[in-house]
């Protein structure tokens, strides 16, 4: 006769293997779009973005959470690549290095003609599922990449840009960042400077989704109550169950639900569980609260896969998609909530960004003062002084107290 516990253990056995099974049927048809994966960073740490060395053929690609046996394995059939490059090139070479990775994207899709397909819109998400592909989009992480000129911001549109990242780790002159909440930073706009209201009206006319993962409090909620378009958290979990600034708080949950806009959730250890380790059981405990608190229309994944260094337990890459979702059904989440969370709320938001979009509206074409630019190595083309002056009052009146006083002294 057989214990008890064996007899249990058999029947837990069989009922994981009933929702994996589910699972794998529901993704066949809905499979994930995944809204943060680094490896493109990987791509130039490892190889210096030379795919044509055997070592960085990504059917074999070993050392990384992602290649594309393991996106095969996961059912990943949208992913935005992160073109990143450190906050340590802002004022320098940023603009550069996020145009190389941008690159590297594109001849990603043009090596593997089989596997992903480059889009730059909800449309060509689609056709890439019905297609069998990876459908390949471009997140820029980092406003620096920018370097505070809706030019460049223009031109990274126009070259396949479908999310910015309005902060990294560190303040732009427009945008502050998530540190300043931690108090390793100090704020120097109060969430967005007029620039960075200037910039995210830009973004709307463009067609170009919010990414608001990385920023401070003041900065979310002042773009939430701005945008006309849903905004995105590309990758951040739920600031309730893990006390990280990258996360979200309950009351920015609040403004997601009545923006209709999305929080997709990271899987890096220290943002789930706040400590070294963490398991896959926790990640689904911040997709739940999310659920509850900005409703299941707000819940999408943005794994940081190839960005962090340490994952789940049961998430160790992209591969493990399934697992999670069987998590997902195992606690009663219904199919739609389940499809929802893996492409259609995405693409909701996506779609939603898109009919906002106006490129019949003329551009924003103010440009950022001068002083509130650094870096030693600008040039000045287009800053006249008449320009300057006009746009900063503060530094007409110097300049006039300055002749009165001269005058006094006469």
């Amino acid at each position: 006769m057989c214990p008890s516990w064996w007899l249990w253990a058999l029947v837990a056995v069989c009922a994981a293997d009933v929702f994996r099974d589910e699972a794998e049927r529901i993704m066949r048809d809905t499979p994930v779009i995944d809204g943060h994966n680094d490896l493109p960073w990987q791509l130039l740490k490892m190889f210096n973005n030379q795919l044509q060395d055997k070592r960085a053929n990504l059917s074999t690609l070993a050392g990384t959470h992602t290649n594309i046996p393991k996106l095969r394995a996961g059912f990943v059939g949208g992913q935005f690549w992160s073109a990143y490059t450190p906050c340590d090139t802002q004022n320098k070479d940023a603009v550069r290095r996020t145009l190389e990775q941008m690159d590297v994207i594109h001849r990603v899709c043009d090596m593997y003609p089989e596997t992903f397909l480059c889009v730059s819109s909800s449309a060509g998400i689609r056709q890439a599922f019905q297609q069998g592909k990876v459908a390949s989009l471009i997140g820029v992480e980092g406003g620096h990449s920018i370097d505070s000129s809706l030019g460049v911001l223009r031109a990274l549109y126009h070259l396949g840009m479908r999310y910015l990242t309005l902060t990294h780790s560190c303040n732009t002159p427009w945008a502050d960042n998530w540190l300043v909440d931690s108090g390793s930073d100090k704020a120097q706009s109060e969430g967005l400077s007029l620039f960075g209201q200037s910039v995210v009206r830009e973004m709307n006319r463009l067609g170009v989704m919010i990414d608001l993962a990385h920023v401070s409090v003041a900065t979310m909620r002042a773009t939430l109550q701005l945008s006309k378009a849903p905004v995105i958290f590309s990758h951040s979990s739920a600031y309730s169950l893990c006390a990280n600034r990258r996360n979200v708080p309950d009351d920015v949950l609040l403004l997601v639900n009545q923006t209709r806009s999305l929080v997709m959730v990271n899987f890096y250890n220290d943002y789930v569980s706040c400590a070294r380790e963490a398991n896959l059981s926790q990640v689904a405990d911040h997709l739940d609260h999310i659920r509850k608190v900005a409703g299941a229309g707000a819940v999408g994944f943005g794994g940081d896969f190839d960005g962090v260094t340490r994952l789940p337990t049961g998430l160790e890459d992209v591969s493990k998609y399934p697992d999670l979702i069987a998590e997902l059904l195992r606690r009663n989440w219904t199919e739609a909530e389940v499809r929802g969370a893996l492409a259609d709320n995405l693409l909701r938001v996506f779609e939603a960004v898109e009919q906002a979009s106006n490129h019949q509206q003329a551009p924003e074409e103010e440009p950022i003062p001068l002083d509130q630019l650094g870096g030693s190595c600008r040039t000045h083309y287009g800053y006249s002084e008449a320009s300057t002056l006009h746009h900063q009052p503060g530094a007409l009146l110097a300049a006039l107290a300055s002749l009165l006083f001269s005058l006094c002294l006469l």
